[in-house]
């Protein structure tokens, strides 16, 4: 069906009459394009013909296709009869929502009885399927492989036996499940949290979404769901990190600038300027405070306690403050110069916050690299 919906989004409006199309073979192109030429042109004879000629042909390649597939030993050879049967019934829909072509096909017939009946066999075929290869064997590619047999049964028949149980069962074993274990963070020389963090790794493992079959866990949900062997557990942990070194740095230089009013004198024409030079002894304060961390992540598998991914990652931010004082003509500076000068040091931020600073481009990377490693599982 979604073939033939395609078929008349893309033909609509088309002006073809379908003829080329019916002489090559193609059988519902050409139907839909003489019924939109039919719709338009309602006296089209080349389409009349078009429509007369080849709606019988489709109908006879389906009848075929349908009595050859019920003879087969085809897999799910219900879901190539289905779609045979939609086909039919849309051209039928489509024609008797056309006046000039229901003249020349009058007899079209839906076949929503043998749809019907046809997605019970398919559900059928969908749900042993399912059954065998959740039996076969106790891997999650079976659990994978059994569940979407059963997710395609239920959209054949909802509600057919005990489908959306089993599709459940199967989904969580086929579900790789991954723990992120709790982040340390140990400082001698500061009482720094790491709640920012952990709560932003928390919050992507509760909304990640990146694989159907991938499911993350924080320790407390793991708990609470009673999850005691989990597939992977991600670690975690900072190799190193320093919060607050302090960067002084000093500078001063001699400045003048000519042709600088300095004064007036009295002529006999008026008072006239006096240019000269001036100068001013300029010193420049910069403060700059680092902080950076080196976080190891693993991917651990922990019934063989193997390490099967892992991945350093740094992160850093620098704090700076500039200020500036001078000593002689302010008129010797430039405009950046004496708003510098009329700053004072600025008070750094404490150290939980220069800590949170240089985690941040850390968690982007933990985030983008636990994506793209779980993404195909």
């Amino acid at each position: 069906m979604k073939r033939i919906l395609l078929i008349i989004l893309i033909l609509s409006g088309a002006c073809s009459s379908g003829k080329k199309a019916l002489q090559k073979g193609n059988y519902e192109e050409a139907i839909m394009k003489a019924i939109n030429r039919l719709r338009s042109s309602p006296n089209n004879s080349k389409a009349r013909e078009t429509l007369r000629d080849g709606y019988p042909l489709t109908l006879e390649y389906h009848t075929n296709r349908i009595s050859n597939l019920r003879n087969s030993n085809e897999a799910f050879k219900y879901e190539g009869i289905i779609a045979s049967y939609q086909t039919l019934t849309q051209l039928t829909n489509e024609i008797q929502r056309c006046p000039a072509c229901r003249e020349e096909v009058p007899n079209a017939r839906t076949y929503l009885s043998e749809i019907s009946e046809a997605k019970q066999l398919a559900a059928t075929e969908r749900y042993n399927a399912g059954v065998v290869a959740f039996d076969r064997d106790n891997t999650r590619e079976s659990a994978k492989e059994a569940y979407l047999h059963f997710l395609r049964a239920s959209e054949f028949v909802p509600n057919y036996k005990d489908v959306q149980q089993r599709m459940q069962q199967a989904k969580f074993e086929a579900t790789l499940k991954v723990v992120f274990e709790q982040i340390p963070v140990h400082s001698r020389a500061y009482s720094l949290s790491n709640e920012f963090f952990q709560n932003k790794i928390n919050q992507f493992v509760g909304s990640e979404k990146m694989n159907e079959f991938v499911r993350f866990y924080t320790p407390g949900e793991a708990q609470k769901v009673g999850l005691r062997d989990p597939d992977h557990l991600v670690r975690m942990q900072f190799d190193d990190f320093v919060v607050g070194q302090v960067y002084m740095k000093e500078s001063t230089e001699e400045i003048s600038r000519d042709s600088v009013i300095v004064g007036q004198v009295k002529t006999p024409a008026g008072n006239k300027n006096v240019y000269g030079t001036v100068k001013a002894k300029f010193t420049l304060f910069q403060k700059t405070i680092s902080s950076r961390g080196l976080m190891d992540l693993q991917v651990m598998d922990p019934h063989t306690k193997r390490v099967l991914f892992q991945e350093k990652m740094p992160g850093e931010f620098i704090w700076k403050s500039e200020w500036a004082s001078y000593k002689g003509d302010e008129r010797a500076l430039t405009d950046k110069q004496v708003k510098l000068s009329q700053l004072r040091e600025a008070q750094p931020p404490a150290p939980q916050d220069l800590f949170i600073e240089f985690c941040k481009p850390i968690y982007t990377q933990a985030t983008g690299t636990l994506r793209k490693y779980y993404q195909n599982y």
